[in-house]
């Protein structure tokens, strides 16, 4: 049997913060097949970043492993692409330098760098604007670029961490429609961690929604809308149910830790 593309198994991990220890997650476990795309949602604090992180090889656990097509994650790898909501491009480097930055150290010459940055700047709607300074750049230009990066070394797995979470509600639909396009054209993995509930029903195929801190996994709400998924669904009875559905669940988190905090105040 051929095991999943993504295992996330039993994590733990620890904060310590002076007399005493956070912990963000505890027993926290879940897995993605194959060209899957799900989203992980829960209240704020619940852990979602702190897991993709140490998905992404940035953070150790304390406890629990990591397995990439059956292996364990010793660390970063160019078999993960990562986006965060924050562009993290350098400002000195045109949109196609910071493309082409993510391919240095990799044995790729000087002119398949080029040619590379340049075919995932045009995958993203980009090539017009490789020369352009991320100060010439919109925000959800900036991101595009960031995903280019990203996509640039050809990753199994794309994580993302509120990626769309600064960007006004027109360029947030935009972008979403270009992450599923892409998505549906190159099928990746996908760990996309978002606080929009309707978003995470809407490009996903598997909503997994998280406890209060410490985090696991408390519920999966599977997306059976027909792809490619259009805006019109947005107003849809199905899309609705599991909107409610999910929404539900992440209340019930935020109500027992609002009478968490009443008990212990």
């Amino acid at each position: 049997m051929s095991h999943p593309r993504l295992e996330i198994v039993n994590l733990r991990k620890e904060f310590p913060t002076g007399r005493r220890t956070i912990t963000a997650l505890d027993g926290a476990s879940m897995s993605l097949g194959e060209n899957e795309f799900v989203s992980l949602v829960g209240t704020s604090g619940c852990g979602k970043s702190t897991l993709l992180s140490i998905v992404a090889g940035l953070q150790e656990p304390t406890d629990g492993e990591v397995l990439v097509d059956g292996r364990p994650v010793p660390g970063p790898g160019r078999d993960r692409g990562v986006v965060f909501q924050t562009y993290t491009l350098f400002p000195w480097l045109s949109a196609r330098g910071n493309v082409e930055f993510a391919l240095r150290g990799q044995g790729i010459g000087a002119r398949e760098r080029r040619e590379t940055a340049l075919e995932n700047l045009k995958l993203v709607g980009l090539e017009r604007f490789a020369d352009a300074r991320p100060t010439e750049l919109s925000g959800g230009m900036k991101q595009r670029v960031a995903l280019a990066r990203a996509l640039s070394y050809r990753p199994e797995i794309l994580l993302m961490d509120e990626p769309f979470g600064a960007l006004d509600a027109l360029t947030r639909q935009l972008m979403q429609e270009l992450l599923t396009s892409v998505w549906e054209q190159h099928r990746l993995t996908v760990l996309f961690v978002t606080h929009d509930v309707e978003e995470a029903v809407y490009i996903s195929d598997r909503v997994v929604i998280m406890t209060n801190r410490p985090g696991r996994m408390k519920k999966e709400v599977k997306v059976a809308l027909p792809r490619p998924r259009t805006y019109d669904m947005l107003g849809s009875p199905e899309l609705g149910e599991l909107y409610s559905e999910v929404l539900e669940s992440i209340r019930e988190e935020s109500i027992a830790l609002q009478d968490s905090d009443a008990v212990s105040a």
